[in-house]
C-alpha cells in the first residue's frame, strides 16, 4: 500500500478530511524549505504538495509566480528539490509528498530517470499541470513502475466525455481545480463545487481534493463539506513571504495552517 492510499484510507476511517498545503520549494528561502515542511505536518497537514519552481508557471497566479522566480534565482532546480525531499524523509517516513509542476523539467531529465530519482528521494506522486490526459499514458506507465502516482487535474470545464478516461488513469487522488483561471485570484464557490463534484466522484474511484481559491478557515470548512480534502497554496505562500529566517518561516506556516486544521475537523462528512 502506498503512503497516499494509507493516508486517505486512515482519514476516511476516522471521518476526517485531508489538509494539503502547497509551498514553493526554495521560498521564502532555501534553508526554510525542510523546516517549513515539518512545521506544516506538526500543524495538521495530511499530504504535502511541493511546487517545483519553473520559469513559465502558466497555471499560477502572481503570488506563486513570484515565489517561483525567487526560488529559481536562489538555485532551486529539480535536483535540489529532490534533495529537500530526501532531507525531509530523514525525520518523516509517513507523510505523503506530492510534487506539483510542469512537463518540461521531466522531459529534460527523461521520465524514467525522473521517476527513479523521485521515488528514491521519497516522493509519492506528481501533478503535471500541462500534461493532457490524452497524452499521459506513457508517463503514467513509467511512474507506475516506480510506485509514483500521476495525479490528474479536473476543472469545472472538463466535459463528461473526458471524465471516465481521467478517472481510469487516476492515481493517488484527483485534484479538482475549483475555479477557471490561475491560482490565488478568485475565492472558491462551495455551492458550485458541490454540483461539479457529483459527476467527478461518479467517474473517479480515488479521493477528490479541491484546490484554487482556498484562502482561510471559512472557505476550507465550506469546501470540505463536498470533498475529501482541500489544498491551500497562494495564501500560505503569501503568509510566509519575507520571513526573516527558517524559524520565522516555519512559525508563520504553522500559525497559518492551524486554524484551517481546526475548521476542517469541524466540517461534516463529504456528500455523494
Amino acid at each position: 500500500m502506498t503512503r497516499l492510499q494509507a493516508r486517505f484510507d486512515a482519514l476516511a476511517a476516522e471521518g476526517r478530511k485531508a489538509l494539503v498545503p502547497f509551498l514553493t520549494a526554495g521560498d521564502p528561502s532555501l534553508e526554510a524549505t525542510v523546516p517549513v515542511l515539518h512545521a506544516l505536518v506538526a500543524a495538521g497537514a495530511d499530504v504535502l504538495e511541493i511546487g517545483v519552481p519553473f520559469s513559465d508557471p502558466m497555471a499560477d497566479g502572481p503570488v506563486i509566480q513570484r515565489s517561483s522566480e525567487r526560488a529559481l534565482a536562489r538555485g532551486a532546480g529539480m535536483a535540489w528539490v529532490l534533495g529537500q525531499v530526501r532531507a525531509f524523509r530523514e525525520r518523516d517516513a509517513e507523510t505523503p509528498v506530492v510534487l506539483m509542476g510542469y512537463l518540461n523539467p521531466i522531459e529534460i531529465r527523461g521520465a524514467e530517470a525522473f521517476a527513479r530519482d523521485a521515488a528514491a528521494a521519497g516522493v509519492d506522486g506528481m501533478l503535471l499541470v500541462d500534461l493532457p490526459p490524452e497524452e499521459a499514458t506513457a508517463i503514467r506507465a513509467i511512474f507506475d513502475s516506480h510506485g509514483l502516482a500521476l495525479v490528474p487535474l479536473v476543472a469545472p470545464t472538463t466535459s463528461d466525455a473526458r471524465l471516465p478516461a481521467i478517472g481510469a488513469g487516476a492515481r493517488g487522488y484527483v485534484y479538482y481545480v475549483s475555479v477557471a483561471g490561475v491560482t490565488g485570484t478568485r475565492a472558491a464557490d462551495a455551492g458550485a463545487i458541490a454540483s461539479h463534484l457529483e459527476r467527478v466522484r461518479a467517474a473517479c474511484p480515488v479521493p477528490v481534493v479541491v484546490g484554487f481559491g482556498i484562502r482561510d478557515a471559512a472557505t476550507t470548512a465550506a469546501v470540505a463539506r463536498h470533498a475529501d480534502g482541500v489544498v491551500v497554496g497562494s495564501a500560505l505562500v503569501q503568509a510566509m513571504h519575507g520571513a526573516a529566517d527558517p524559524g520565522d518561516a516555519a512559525g508563520r506556516a504553522a500559525a497559518f495552517l492551524a486554524p484551517l486544521r481546526a475548521a476542517l475537523d469541524g466540517a461534516p462528512a463529504a456528500l455523494g
